[in-house]
């Protein structure tokens, strides 16, 4: 069965491409969402397996939405295009499983995250 995804970003030319991306390889992209409110009603309603949080969501933290769909969605993984090492504190202390730069994103790469928190 195809792992299940919601994309969380405020760009919605990401988000489509995201989604493009994503089910290119096999996933199935469930919902996108651009705030915290349509990811957590999203969540309740479809119950991804996976949601994909951008960092910086237009004045959101993706850390606080990740903080809202803990309990809801199995595994979360931050997307940014920073740089790991500039939130490793940060993701230490979240429910992530960690953060996948957009430059590599991929269903592959979103599989690999979660298959290694298995």
């Amino acid at each position: 069965m195809a792992m299940r995804c919601l994309l969380v970003d405020d760009n919605a030319r990401f988000l489509e491409v995201a989604k493009a991306l994503l089910e290119r390889g096999g996933a199935s992209v469930v919902a996108l969402a651009g705030s915290s409110t349509e990811a957590l009603a999203h969540a309740r309603e479809l119950r991804p397996d996976v949601a994909l949080l951008d960092i910086d969501l237009d004045g959101e933290s993706g850390f606080d939405v990740a903080e809202l769909l803990a309990g809801i969605v199995p595994h979360l993984i931050m997307i940014s295009t920073h740089a790991q090492e500039d939130f490793e504190e940060l993701i230490a202390e979240s429910p992530v499983l960690g953060l996948l730069p957009k430059s590599r994103l991929s269903a592959e790469a979103v599989g690999e995250m979660v298959g290694a928190r298995d």
